[in-house]
């Protein structure tokens, strides 16, 4: 029987890849402006370099709280922005871009290492208690996200791979967010060959239980959790037809981005 690769698997595999990538990239890269505003390739690497300590960190603090689900966990980090980069910026100011790359590679064995050992339901997170599938998958969405910027951010050069696992469950992640942010049947956002969701968007209209819904949003993976995290307008990839709708209320423009 064909392996099915786990949220571990998903997000070594898509570490790894990103990995080799950083390894290869010339020391005078790291000063280039991302697509990030006010971020340069140096300040993205080191935010990875943290997503890794973090995924250690919280995956070794159990809790036996009730978990949160996803949507209202990353919710609680728009307070925390300015935190966050105050963090990142003191890892980078620490380290020169080759040596935060050799960081990142040694972290990836020590992440490696913490998912091989048993790890509890529940953990602590530093916005609350998660269940620790759903940290390992928010962290899987950050590094998918980030390797997609990066990949746009040098586009004279061979892209970073995208996991298909780690790409798969970067779009049901954010897909089953937007779902449980604005819960009803009015409108259908479809991702394929990765996600299907129903949401509740604009005035209460008609529901569907069968057959063609009467609004229906469809646009492929990248295209998406660009939406979903604020790397694109819904106006800009409605006019360049990345972005199919029908239907009168097939119009998210009020409820992307999810995360930013």
């Amino acid at each position: 029987m064909r392996h099915r690769p786990t949220a571990a698997d998903a997000l070594l595999d898509q570490s790894h890849a990103l990995d080799a990538w950083l390894q290869a990239l010339p020391a005078d890269a790291y000063g280039r402006p991302s697509v990030l505003d006010g971020w340069d390739v140096r300040l993205l690497v080191a935010h990875l370099l943290l997503i890794e300590r973090g995924l250690v960190r919280v995956l070794k603090q159990p809790s036996r709280e009730k978990p949160l689900a996803p949507y209202a966990f990353v919710a609680r980090y728009r307070p925390s922005v300015e935190a966050i980069a105050t963090s990142t910026n003191d890892t980078a100011a620490e380290h020169t871009g080759p040596e935060l790359t050799a960081q990142f590679g040694t972290s990836l064995d020590v992440v490696a290492a913490t998912l091989a050992d048993a790890y509890p339901a529940v953990v602590q997170a530093p916005r609350g208690p998660l269940r620790a599938e759903d940290w390992i998958e928010t962290r899987i969405v950050e590094l998918v996200v980030h390797t997609d910027d990066l990949n746009r951010t040098f586009p004279e050069l061979e892209p970073i791979p995208l996991v298909r696992s780690a790409l798969g469950r970067t779009a049901r992640c954010l897909a089953g967010m937007l779902a449980d942010a604005y819960p009803g049947r009015s409108v259908e956002v479809r991702i394929p060959p990765y996600a299907a969701v129903q949401c509740g968007v604009g005035d209460p209209g008609p529901t569907h239980t069968r057959g063609t819904p009467p609004n229906v949003v469809e646009t492929d993976v990248l295209t998406f959790l660009r939406l979903a995290t604020g790397r694109t307008a819904w106006t800009d990839a409605l006019a360049s037809g990345a972005v199919h709708a029908s239907g009168l209320r097939a119009d998210l423009s009020d409820v992307l981005p999810l995360l930013s």
